[in-house]
Parts: C-alpha cells; structure tokens; sequence
C-alpha cells in the first residue's frame, strides 16, 4: 500500500459480538459495533479469518479458504426473510453471554438452517419468479469457481460422518472431475444446503460491510498461509499441493525450534506444490486473493515469512525438529497477483518472529506493511524493533497485542519487575492500573500509519479476555464482550485519544 492513511481501529472477531443466539453473529449487534466505532472516531475494523471452522473452532483451521462460517448467519435475518417463524427461535441455549458453548450452539444453529432450507425449496418449488431464488441463483453462479467443490465436499463429509476426507473410500478420495459430476448428481439436495448457506451468509456479510464503508470504516480481514489438510481447497485440487498419489502429504507445515519452543511448531497443514501453481500462472492464489479483496477493503497475511522461505517438516514426524528450510516464489506470485489485481495491493504482512533480510526485503519490495506489538517490546529490558522509538517508518501497523496475546492488564501481570519498571517508566504510567490506557496512548502516538488495539484491552480486561492461548487446543476462540459494555463514555475517551494522537480523522497520508 502506496499510502497509508494515519487511522486507528479495533481488533474484533465477529463470534464476540453480544448476540442473544450464544455466538455472535452479523445482525444487530453487528451494526451496533459499527456505530461505536464511528462515534469514537475510529476508521478500522480488524477481524480473524471469517472461514466455515472446523474441529476446535480455529478461524486459522477450516474447511475452505474461501467459504464464510455459517455460525454467524444471524437467526433474525431468517426471521426476516419469512425462512423461520419466532417459536422456531425460542430455545436458544445460552449459558453465558461472555463466553461462547460451541457444543451447544452448533447442533442448535444447524437446526435452524435445515428448517429455513426446508423453507426456502418449498418457494423455489411454488414459483420461479422469486427474487430471493433469483438472487441465490446469481449468487451460485457467480462464485460457482469455489462453491461448487466447497458444497460437494462437505456432503461428502456428511455422508462420511464427518470424517477427514483421508479416511474416505478410496474412491471419493481419489476425485476427478467426471466423479464430482456424478456425486453432485447424487448428493445434489446436500450440496445445495450449503449453497445456501453461503448465500445467507455473503448476502449478510455485504450488507454490514457497506454500512461500514458508509460510516467511515474500512474492514481488514485475516488469512492464514497454509489452508487445512481437511478442506475442498486440498481435496479439490490435490496437484496443488505436496501429496503422494493416495492423497496423504509428504511434508506439513511448521516452525523449527526457537526460544519460545525447543522442538519449534508442528502445525501439520499440508505444503504447496509450489511448481505447479506457477505453470497454472498462480490461478488459485490470485482467486483466493482477489475473493478476500472482493468481501474486504484490506488483508492481513499470517505467516508472511512462508512466501520467502517454509519449514519443511516430514510428514509422520512427531515435532518440528527434522524439517528444512525450503524456498518459495514469493515474488513471482505477487508479482503475478500485481499484474490481475492492480500494482497498489492493500495488504498487511505478519512478519513476526525471527524474519531474514531476505522476507523483509520481499515484503518492502511490494510496499506491504509489517506488524509492530507493543508486548513485544517490553517482555525485557532491552533495545528491539518493537520499542516505538525504533520505528523505521509509518509503513508499519502498530499493535498492542494481537489475538494471539494475552490482554494488557493480563499480560502485565506476568512481566518481571524489571520489565514492568521499564514499561511504567517508559510510559510515565502512575498508577498501574491504567496500563493498558497507557499502551494504546502508546500505540496511538506511534508513527505507524495504522494503530488498532483489541477491544479486551479498551475494556480494560484481565486474562479472563483471552481469545487464543497458542498450543491449546481447546477452550479458544469463545471470549464475548456483554451488551453494555460500549458505553457513550468509552466511545468519547477514545474518540479524545484518536484525536489528539491525529488519528481521528483521515485525510493526511504518508507517502510510503
């Protein structure tokens, strides 16, 4: 990005949202967070991958790079539509409004959307002329390139009880393009429930992101990297990745050992066939990315750092340790998404960790901002690159902490007293508590072109905020803030902030 206005904004999943239907979702709660935001100045809005999640609710794990999560069609917009009747809604299980029961609400959701598709084929069936089928069937059309292998894929899913597509017949497994024909002849009624769902939900999805276009605020989504070795993406297309001929992979993902972890990160995500993206000219990247780009203003990339360089690791391996450094065509597939999608791409590179010259000069070299957190500079007493005064240059994103972090107030909890003498003095905080004001005065104040903070830390929370403990793999992912929690008074202080710190209002931008 070529210029980067001085805005700031919020870091918010939409799951978080005070829903009455125990998940977030994109009705009225989600409208309510967009007026918060315009009236405390704030011109972004940061979120996690809006991907259909699969086992353990990661938005980082899911079962199509380009399918919406269907847990966040909003039960009022059914109502709305005529596909739900209020007594189909009535028993919703919600057993905390701060925290999210993925057991509960899935099979309950689920319900909700059979019911309404019930609905929907009886109108389709009573007449042609329906505009609500007419739009659905656009709808079809227009993203069959994804849709079509995304539906067939989770019927297929739901005829194999939800099993990994590697525990398949070998039949199913093995697909062609003549057996998608035939399954999607035979599974034609289940694939058209998801269809429609992901109709329900880009329709919902559009229409909150142009009413915050519309009040000034731009949306920066999220993806991963890798995609999921349970997904249509791998399934659909197994040329595309590094698989031997029965489908399993020969190497996953991951990070070698570091200081935060001896035998480094075994994530297990299936590896690109890096050769055979580039003589199909990087088609599905360029889709995959021009898609985000179509439901987004800005993307963020995680793991930037595997477009220069991947940790190769063996597939079967039981850590990180035996892999290998592998080099990927970082340039040549921007260079390639450059010549589709324009020369100024608005993206966002998560450059963390231990990055060579080499992944930032990839990274300047196509103008992509990198992440500066705040945590980062204070977890000890010396001289980094996260310290604000280290700052290069305003083509950065300033964080206090990201969904990977634990919350300010949690976070400074942990520190040594050396390191919260440093921050106290650094940022001249008396008393502690208003630590995590000061690390937004902090991030706000920065040079960084863009500021955004998670919303835990405006609320003030302790680790009882936590969305993502890394490693754990269950009990992520469910943090909601209540219903009043975005006061008029919250929205002003920050709004007072944002101001004097020149964040307020766009219109200046620096020439990156």
């Amino acid at each position: 990005m070529n210029h980067l206005n001085r805005m700031s904004g919020i870091l918010l999943h939409p799951t978080s949202f005070p829903s009455p239907y125990g998940i977030g979702d994109l009705g009225k709660c989600a409208y309510e967070f967009i007026d918060f935001l315009e009236a405390a100045g704030q011109h972004l809005w940061q979120i996690l991958p809006l991907t259909h999640t699969g086992f353990g609710d990661s938005p980082y794990q899911s079962f199509s790079a380009f399918a919406g999560q269907p847990l966040l069609i909003s039960p009022d917009h059914l109502l709305d539509l005529g596909l739900l009747d209020a007594s189909d809604i009535t028993d919703c299980p919600v057993a905390d409004d701060t925290h999210i029961d993925y057991g509960m609400i899935i099979p309950w959701k689920q319900r909700l959307y059979r019911l309404s598709y019930e609905k929907f084929a009886a109108l389709i069936k009573e007449s042609e002329e329906n505009e609500l089928a007419d739009d659905y069937r656009i709808f079809c059309t227009e993203n069959s390139f994804w849709l079509d292998d995304y539906a067939l894929f989770m019927a297929c899913k739901d005829e194999n009880q939800g099993k990994s597509w590697l525990e398949w017949d070998d039949e199913l497994r093995l697909v062609t393009d003549e057996l998608k024909a035939d399954l999607m002849e035979k599974l034609k009624e289940q694939a058209g429930y998801y269809k429609f769902l992901q109709f329900l939900f880009f329709t919902e999805w559009k229409a909150l992101k142009e009413y915050a276009n519309e009040h000034g605020v731009q949306i920066i989504g999220d993806i991963p990297i890798f995609v999921s070795m349970d997904s249509a993406d791998v399934w659909a297309n197994q040329h595309l990745f590094q698989l031997d001929t029965k489908g399993y992979p020969l190497a996953v993902a991951g990070v070698p050992p570091d200081y935060f972890s001896a035998t480094g990160q075994l994530w297990g995500n299936p590896l690109y066939n890096w050769d055979a993206h580039e003589e199909e000219g990087f088609a599905w990247w360029i889709s995959r990315i021009k898609s985000q780009l179509t439901n987004l203003d800005i993307l963020r990339i995680d793991h930037f750092r595997g477009f220069e360089a991947y940790w190769s690791i063996p597939y079967g391996e039981e850590t990180a340790i035996n892999g290998q450094w592998i080099k990927a065509p970082g340039e040549k597939l921007f260079t390639a998404i450059q010549k589709t999608l324009g020369d100024d791409l608005p993206i966002i590179a998560e450059d963390l960790g231990i990055i060579t010259d080499e992944v930032t000069a990839l990274r300047e070299s196509f103008n992509f901002p990198g992440m500066k957190i705040l945590q980062f500079a204070f977890d000890n007493t010396g001289e980094g690159d996260y310290l604000p005064h280290n700052f290069r240059s305003p083509q950065c994103v300033c964080y206090t902490g990201t969904h990977d972090n634990d919350t300010s107030c949690g976070w400074y909890e942990t520190l040594s007293p050396q390191c919260k003498n440093k921050l106290l003095r650094y940022t001249d905080t008396y008393p502690e508590e208003e630590i995590n004001w000061s690390l937004i005065r902090l991030c706000l104040g920065s040079i960084a072109a863009y500021a955004i903070c998670p919303l835990q830390d405006i609320l003030s929370l302790g680790s009882e905020g936590l969305m993502n403990t890394p490693g754990v793999a269950s009990g992520n992912w469910s943090w909601r803030y209540t219903k009043t929690s975005l006061t008029p008074e919250l929205a002003e202080k920050l709004k007072e902030l944002s101001i004097l710190y020149g964040r307020c209002e766009p219109g200046g931008y620096y020439e990156c």
